[in-house]
């Protein structure tokens, strides 16, 4: 691919951000009466619901932080993912030490979840605000609450209760793929030996049990020690979440100079190409069965914004690593598709939510699940890929 083709879309990846996601949030989601972040945000910005996200106030506290870091250093940004790590730590956390999933506006607990997300979003967020600030008191906060992740995963019948009964064994794939992402933010603020570690067993977990060679496929729940469950739910592949795993683990290839982890990565990345990507209409479905019978899932042929921006990452990361021209050519299909459809033309910030022939399901720009992370990350990410490409 000719090095206008890069230039052309880093210089796109880093006035998106600035001139349009980034303002979009601050302006209308930035809480800078009771701190934190908004995200129920309807497509021209107006608040639908005051309801947070804490999934967000994590997320937003490190994206601010990230963007202020690596591509602008904007007060505000600084002083908004402050705002997300105090509102966290004020008002985030029950008594047990587990992390609320939905919080109203002033921060009164309203509903907690078995999963540890709201935990690692949170963890992450210390971590860069960390570097962003020079308080490391911050980075301290960050490794604290790690181990506390890692105890929460250990006792899962204490702290993570099973939502199927002691007769149902199984493990899904979301946990082990963000323990990976978590603990290598983390290592910017620590040398804990405790965060490469958990790096390790996660890929040994991902290449023992998850990756099936059989349907070539990353799968998102299997048993104990890996077994195909034939059923429904054990027959998902979750192309997206696949390749966002696959860049997590270029991450950690590129970091530890592991030819083997990259093969890994990139094997991962072309099965999930080739199951996610929609041949007739362009972009990343939401669900795929492993068998090819109908998936259970009612958005299965939906295409969501966040799966469209792990790919773009991923093939632009893909092909810095390799100069393989495919992945140039994928980045190229996901990168025109994604600005094409998702992009409000307008009112800022991108659609999420879009039937699979590309038009919009729903307009709205936030919700509890969607909200300054994604697209942003995306846009940065992708526009350090490209910087010099």
């Amino acid at each position: 691919m000719k090095t206008a083709y890069w230039q052309k879309w880093n210089k796109a990846y880093k006035e998106e951000l600035v001139k349009n996601i980034m303002p979009f949030w601050m302006k209308n989601g930035f809480d800078r009466k009771h701190g934190g972040v908004y995200t129920c945000l309807d497509r021209d910005g107006s608040l639908m619901d005051t309801t947070k996200s804490v999934w967000f106030q994590g997320r937003f506290g490190w994206m601010a932080a990230y963007a202020y870091n690596h591509v602008k250093k904007d007060a505000s940004w600084l002083e908004a993912s402050k705002s997300c790590c105090e509102f966290l730590e004020r008002h985030c956390f029950d008594k047990d030490g587990r992390a609320y999933f939905e919080v109203t506006e002033d921060g009164v607990g309203l509903r907690k979840r078995r999963y540890v997300f709201s935990e690692c979003f949170a963890a992450i967020a210390y971590a860069e605000y960390s570097l962003a600030s020079g308080d490391k008191a911050w980075a301290k906060k960050s490794v604290e609450l790690f181990k506390r992740i890692r105890k929460f995963v250990a006792n899962p019948k204490k702290w993570m209760p099973s939502k199927c009964e002691p007769v149902v064994q199984a493990q899904g794939h979301s946990l082990t793929m963000i323990l990976i992402n978590v603990a290598n933010v983390l290592k910017q603020v620590s040398d804990d030996p405790v965060l490469d570690a958990q790096i390790t067993e996660s890929i040994e977990k991902l290449v023992k049990y998850f990756i099936h060679p059989e349907f070539k496929a990353l799968l998102e729940t299997v048993g104990p020690d890996g077994e195909f469950i034939d059923t429904l739910a054990g027959r998902v592949i979750n192309p997206g979440h696949c390749i966002e795993t696959s860049w997590f683990l270029l991450d950690v290839a590129v970091a530890r100079n592991d030819d083997a982890l990259k093969e890994i990565a990139l094997k991962i990345l072309d099965w999930s190409w080739d199951w996610g990507w929609d041949k007739k209409y362009g972009g990343i479905i939401s669900f795929k069965d492993c068998r090819n019978l109908p998936p259970q899932c009612y958005e299965q042929d939906m295409k969501f914004w966040w799966p469209q921006c792990e790919t773009i990452i991923a093939t632009a990361y893909a092909y810095k690593l390799t100069g393989d021209k495919k992945y140039a050519k994928w980045h190229k299909l996901s990168c025109e598709w994604a600005w094409k459809h998702l992009k409000d033309r307008k009112f800022p910030e991108w659609y999420g939510y879009l039937h699979r022939d590309g038009t919009v399901a729903q307009p709205a720009k936030g919700n509890i699940f969607k909200g300054p992370f994604h697209i942003p990350r995306m846009l940065v990410k992708t526009w350090e890929l490209t910087k010099d490409m």
